[in-house]
């Protein structure tokens, strides 16, 4: 299983939030090229990077940190999210280096956007499912859609997707432990990889997650920037898994 770390962007720092919550922000001092170079030195096969004021509002509010990002890590996989609703967003970050995009809100309030762009650039994008109470969220999850994550895979069947990065919200930045159960249960609706992503706060979770043996990946953030989770321990203890 692959282990994904984070780097989440808000007005150019490293934050993470809890729950989604743009009120509850924890700032790290983390310079956000200096972090990205320091996980891929440790030997991380891919990073995950958020533009959370781009997924809030739609708008590219950290264009210029992730392109930094990108040009900082040429020789690993860096996967971006965070308003990318558009197939010029899509194309341009592609263009900067991203090897897959992440979208979400796009899915929802343009699908045949979604559509295209995944089968334009096939297993390049993410298709993120992000719920709460079993319902999906949009706009930097500030809007509760009537869907449920069954009724978005439906309307996507047979889309390559690289991935469906699947958070449940009301376990992300709290690390009391991710949806080990609703992760894989959704791994094995799909023939496409599923990564987890909310609650990862020890080691043992994320030895949870890979026991399950079908989902692809996990994405870890505060647990790592707090140290409860030492990066190189979890890569080579998931080696061995």
């Amino acid at each position: 299983m692959e282990l994904i770390p984070s780097i989440d962007l808000r007005g150019g720092r490293v934050v993470r939030l809890e729950q989604g919550d743009y009120a509850r922000e924890t700032v790290f001092d983390a310079d956000p090229v200096a972090q990205a170079r320091t996980f891929a030195a440790a030997g991380v096969t891919r990073i995950h990077v958020v533009d959370l004021d781009g997924a809030r509002d739609g708008v590219a509010g950290n264009d210029a940190v992730v392109r930094a990002i990108l040009a900082a890590c040429p020789e690993t996989r860096v996967q971006v999210a965070g308003g990318i609703r558009s197939l010029l967003r899509v194309e341009a970050a592609l263009a900067n280096g991203a090897d897959r995009v992440v979208v979400g809100t796009a899915a929802l309030e343009d699908p045949e956007f979604v559509r295209a762009a995944a089968s334009k650039y096939p297993q390049r994008v993410v298709l993120g499912l992000d719920t709460r109470n079993g319902r999906v969220a949009t706009r930097g999850w500030k809007t509760l859609s009537e869907r449920t994550q069954l009724d978005v895979l439906q309307l996507f069947a047979g889309v390559p997707f690289g991935a469906i990065l699947y958070t449940e919200i009301g376990r992300d930045g709290l690390l009391g432990g991710p949806d080990v159960e609703g992760t894989a249960a959704l791994a094995r609706r799909t023939k496409i990889p599923v990564i987890a992503s909310g609650g990862v706060g020890k080691l043992e979770d994320l030895e949870q997650l890979a026991r399950t043996r079908v989902i692809a990946g996990a994405i870890v953030g505060r647990a790592l920037y707090s140290g409860a989770i030492q990066l190189e321990a979890a890569l080579a203890r998931l080696a061995s898994c």
